[in-house]
């Protein structure tokens, strides 16, 4: 059994096995703030053909005739008003969840980390975890609800890896876990501790996912449903606050039709009904990153000022809190049973 102590003959070459890995994922992130970086970084992640449906043939002169050339000069301004002394706060999270797992999962297990898009890339940190030994892989996308932009690219990165690879490691891969009992309960602890520390007590709280095409719902995707789901069980456990909730989505880009209703739409049609104080939650969001620290805490508090709004709160992510720490503690010990 290759998870029992080696027990290699004295003249064996030395042998580096019978080691399980967790391989901690998230979206991705530039490497800096700036114009340079962000063009490769959206040039990756605008070219993977789960994200953009459109035919190559069709999107690649759009991306690289129009969008490579305009957004990155914008996107580096929004990515340098949340970058932090440590780097990126969606990497830097990231690392400090994979050490509190190390920590927490011990000498048993290796942890790491990756992005899908960006560094460290998916391919170097498998082989860096075969390198140390690891012949069991735990894929763990940090992506609560499952979509075949966020989850499916993930493993088709590993899938990639792993076509290359003579000798290829076990894998499994992290399932969604969006209706997870563990997840709403650490959702709830956190962000019932959150607005208990506001110095205003909101009116509504708005519970913002990340946006998808309309067009990938109607092709099966499930991501709409999990989104729907979370947020009808989180709004279950946070029923004795009195807040009233509605549920949004965000980070709409391009023409199509995406899934409704829009979170800046939101934002102001409250404000303009009368709505005085309101805080907003990312649920779908394992750590902050830019779509949290600036599109939802600075752009969608300058909407709803701006449309008479009052107090606004943007509540942080689960990241590395004690209750999202335990959370993710709880879901990978479980999905290693067998394993350790």
């Amino acid at each position: 059994m290759t998870w029992q102590d080696q027990k290699l003959p004295g003249d064996h070459p030395p042998v580096k096995s019978g080691k399980v890995g967790v391989l901690v994922v998230n979206l991705g992130t530039p490497d800096a703030p700036e114009k340079g970086p962000v063009k490769r970084y959206l040039a990756e992640f605008l070219s993977d053909r789960r994200v953009v449906e459109i035919p190559a043939i069709a999107w690649q002169p759009i991306l690289r005739g129009i969008i490579l050339n305009t957004r990155p000069k914008k996107s580096a301004h929004a990515y340098s008003q949340v970058w932090t002394e440590e780097g990126s706060p969606l990497a830097v999270i990231t690392r400090k969840q994979a050490e509190a797992m190390q920590a927490r999962l011990g000498d048993g297990v290796i942890v790491d980390w990756a992005m899908r898009y960006g560094t460290p890339s998916i391919p170097e940190r498998m082989q860096a975890l075969m390198d140390q030994g690891c012949e069991r892989i735990l894929l763990a996308p940090l992506y609560p609800q499952y979509s075949g932009a966020t989850t499916a690219t993930v493993v088709d990165k590993a899938a990639d890896k792993l076509r290359e690879m003579r000798w290829q490691a076990s894998l499994r891969t992290l399932p969604p876990y969006h209706d997870d009992p563990a997840y709403i309960d650490a959702l709830a602890a956190d962000l019932t501790r959150q607005l208990g520390a506001l110095d205003f007590e909101p009116e509504v709280l708005l519970l913002s996912f990340h946006g998808m095409p309309q067009r990938t719902l109607e092709l099966g995707d499930p991501y709409h449903c999990h989104c729907h789901k979370t947020s009808r069980l989180l709004q279950e456990k946070l029923a004795g606050t009195g807040l009233r909730f509605r549920t949004t989505f965000q980070s709409r880009f391009g023409p199509a039709k995406w899934l409704e209703p829009a979170t800046d739409t939101v934002l102001e049609e409250e404000a303009k009904a009368g709505t005085k104080r309101l805080a907003i939650a990312a649920p779908g969001f394992s750590a902050d990153c830019l779509e949290t620290l600036e599109e939802l805490a600075i752009q969608g508090k300058e909407q709803f000022t701006g449309a008479g709004g009052e107090q606004f709160a943007a509540l942080s992510c689960l990241n590395a809190s004690d209750a999202g720490l335990d959370m993710l503690e709880h879901i990978l010990r479980r999905e290693l049973s067998g394993w350790i």
